[in-house]
């Protein structure tokens, strides 16, 4: 084979070749959802730091906290916090040899949005009523 020649070999399949699927959006969401865990968990620690060590800083972060922006930021953290457990607990039940089948790994992944939404409003509709009275 010459030096400048390209070796026979097949190529990796390009994305005009690949579908879009609900299993592959449930991965995708899955790797992205425990990137946002990570950081939302990092300001959560932050957050009881500052109640420990800073209580006029812990009011600041309450305060935002409170805002509708901080609001939108506890409802994604809780969300990606739903559809991390759930799917996890679909990997620990693909583990088992089970729900392998290609039409039920598709229901299962739409199931596992609709779930983790209903989750996550369920946990934030609990924590705006379960306050002090």
């Amino acid at each position: 084979m010459a030096k400048d020649a390209t070796p026979a070999r097949p190529l990796s399949p390009h994305l005009q070749i690949w579908r879009f699927t609900a299993p592959m959006a449930a991965s995708i969401t899955h790797r992205g959802t425990g990137v946002v865990l990570y950081g939302g968990t990092v300001l959560l620690v932050c957050w009881l730091v500052a109640l420990e060590l800073h209580p006029p800083g812990f009011e600041r972060i309450a305060a935002f906290a409170n805002s509708a922006v901080g609001l939108i930021i506890i409802a994604g953290y809780v969300w990606a916090l739903s559809f991390h457990l759930l799917n996890g607990l679909r990997h620990l039940y693909w583990d088992s040899g089970r729900g392998l089948a290609m039409r039920t790994v598709r229901i299962m992944s739409w199931a596992i949005y609709a779930a983790a939404t209903a989750l996550a409003a369920i946990v934030m509709w609990a924590g705006f009523f379960s306050g002090p009275a």
